[in-house]
């Protein structure tokens, strides 16, 4: 096969290719409609799971990231939920009073208040860590174990590629297949 000859057939490949995403991208929304529908159905059932805990919806993360990194501002505890300031102190509120966090000073610099698990909160990983393996695994159902690695890949490049179109300016609406 001449160079010409693989060179055409890669460009049939990939026009291809491109035909079958368009295809598949043909009812609006339909995409973006199946990823929220399956977080919401996941969010739901860790939701159910995780009320034997005490914990209610997002408490669970909190939780998880003082585990990961105890003594955290409520601006660091935001940064790392992805979430607003305000939304995290109304949470710490919550669940201090539930008995799962308490706030204290920092030890370096008396003018921070740092969030720390209690014991309550720390006994909560593992029970948040089964509720997380129980829905994973109801997730899956089905799937064979490169399915369930290849939707991980697809997912996580997804985010990746939504992430960054976030950074880009938004389209116009003008341009290759839009009038004037």
């Amino acid at each position: 096969m001449s160079k010409k000859d693989k060179q055409e057939k890669a460009l049939r490949k990939k026009e291809k290719s491109l035909r079958k995403k368009e295809e598949a991208l043909a009812e609006p929304g339909a995409l973006a409609n199946s990823l929220v529908q399956a977080s919401r159905s996941l969010r739901t059932l860790l939701s159910r799971a995780l009320t034997r805990t005490g914990l209610y919806a997002g408490q669970d993360g909190v939780i998880l990231a003082l585990h990961e990194q105890d003594g955290l501002t409520t601006g660091q505890l935001a940064q790392a939920l992805g979430v607003k300031p305000p939304t995290v102190t109304r949470t710490i509120g919550r669940m201090e009073a539930q008995g799962f966090l308490m706030r204290g000073e920092d030890a370096k610099d008396g003018r921070l208040s740092k969030v720390y698990l209690t014991d309550m909160g720390r006994s909560a990983v593992e029970a948040i860590s089964a509720s997380v393996v129980h829905c994973d695994r109801a997730a899956v159902a089905g799937l064979s174990g490169k399915e369930v690695k290849t939707l991980i890949r697809l997912l996580k490049t997804v985010d990746a590629n939504l992430n960054s179109a976030g950074q880009a300016p938004e389209p116009t609406g003008k341009g290759e297949g839009s009038p004037g």
